[in-house]
């Protein structure tokens, strides 16, 4: 909800202001994206989003460290990063879009909206989740490479484009069960969640066979 008491030390608003313009004024300092994606700042989590260092559909991969980190509080809750073999958790997935791309992740990569990435409250920094939408049943491969989200129920934080393969890019929210795959190389590359998603039925064989093709020659033997 946007505060429109939020205006200390802009001066009062003159008495004569027709209403109008002060719901216009309202209206425009408030976050269009609701509960659809991560704002870039969000005050009630205490979390924004890094400057900018990429601009445009190239993004660089890769370029991060291998981290995970400390205890942290956000909003009076503590978060215990650590490498769990055996997580398997089911909660609420949101995404992010537009706002973060091109930005520093919390290990030092670069997000790219378009690629197939997540962010994780705990979970170590580079590494792979699959990532299942409970009611259409897809599945992805994700590679995690941020922290969040912190919004109560919600688990994890995926790229738009890996929310629009799992069926859930236009209602911003689903169901999903995330299980830890392991750790993720620090060269940025997406050739594994590429093919992961080549080999599921419900992408499509013409499209599935282009990805795999991409993708074959930089499989591990």
């Amino acid at each position: 909800m946007c505060l429109l008491a939020r205006r200390r030390g802009l001066g009062a608003l003159p008495p004569a202001l027709p209403l109008l313009a002060m719901l216009a004024v309202a209206l425009s300092a408030c976050s269009s994206g609701g509960l659809a994606k991560r704002s870039a700042y969000d005050p009630g989590k205490g979390v924004s989003a890094s400057p900018r260092v990429a601009w445009g559909g190239s993004v660089p991969k890769g370029g991060g460290t291998y981290k995970i980190g400390a205890p942290y509080q956000i909003s009076g809750r503590w978060y215990i990063p650590q490498e769990d073999p055996v997580y398997d958790r089911t909660g609420v997935a949101s995404w992010y879009g537009d706002d973060f791309h091109g930005r520093k992740t919390a290990n030092g990569e670069i997000y790219d909206m378009g690629a197939l990435t997540a962010a994780h409250p705990t979970l170590p920094l580079p590494s792979y989740a699959h990532v299942t939408n409970m009611q259409t049943g897809r599945t992805v491969l994700v590679r995690i490479n941020d922290r969040g989200p912190y919004a109560k129920g919600r688990i994890i934080d995926l790229s738009r484009h890996a929310a629009g393969l799992l069926g859930f890019a236009g209602q911003g929210l689903a169901h999903v069960r995330v299980r830890y795959a392991g750790r993720a190389p620090l060269d940025g590359s997406d050739h594994r969640e590429q093919a992961f998603v080549a080999s599921q039925p419900w992408y499509g064989p013409a499209r599935g066979r282009r990805y795999a093709e991409q993708a074959m020659p930089h499989r591990q033997p």
